[in-house]
């Protein structure tokens, strides 16, 4: 394994463990809040006032934890058309293109978002008082993410080199992960 592939593989496990955190906590969180308060309700006849603003600010970072888990994990929708219409030569070029307008395209969420933040962060939840801008945050984390994996599946569609495909396999797709 080369040093680049270790950084990769560093990079992909670091990715895959903060989503996971993530998912894990937001998960955990929203399902005991939503209990307490039902719990709660149904025995008491009242609730907590804020059991419903916690949930609505980190649903948003489950949400984006699994897009990124997903896209990671070449999860997403694919069209292979164009790339078994091609040779490899060309197939490797168009991927690494494609890959370098996707990370482009997240990359210019990131900046638009983050310009946005100032602005969110003075809409404040009506209990909890917290800024809008959290909910931005995980938008803006998400969309960086995943412009980090499609640079490195850029960088992985030029570092492999083209292969004769068999015209019996299954085609492959580019994806995040090796």
């Amino acid at each position: 394994m080369t040093h680049a592939d270790q950084g990769a593989s560093l990079l992909q496990r670091g990715v895959t463990g903060l989503c996971r955190g993530v998912l894990w906590v937001s998960t955990s969180v929203i399902f005991v809040i939503l209990v307490a308060n039902t719990v709660l309700r149904y025995a008491t006849g009242s609730s907590l006032q804020w059991a419903n603003e916690v949930p609505e600010l980190l649903f948003p970072w489950l949400v984006m934890a699994g897009v990124v888990l997903a896209a990671q994990q070449g999860a997403h929708i694919a069209t292979t058309f164009l790339m078994e219409a091609v040779s490899p030569a060309v197939g490797r070029i168009v991927a690494v293109l494609s890959w370098l307008v996707v990370a482009g395209l997240y990359g210019t969420l990131v900046v638009s978002t983050w310009r946005m933040l100032e602005i969110v962060h003075d809409e404040k939840s009506p209990i909890l008082q917290l800024p809008g801008s959290i909910t931005y945050a995980c938008v803006m984390v998400g969309m960086a993410l995943l412009a980090v994996l499609a640079l490195q599946s850029a960088w992985h569609a030029w570092t492999t080199p083209p292969t004769a495909a068999d015209p019996s396999a299954e085609p492959v797709v580019p994806v995040a992960h090796w």
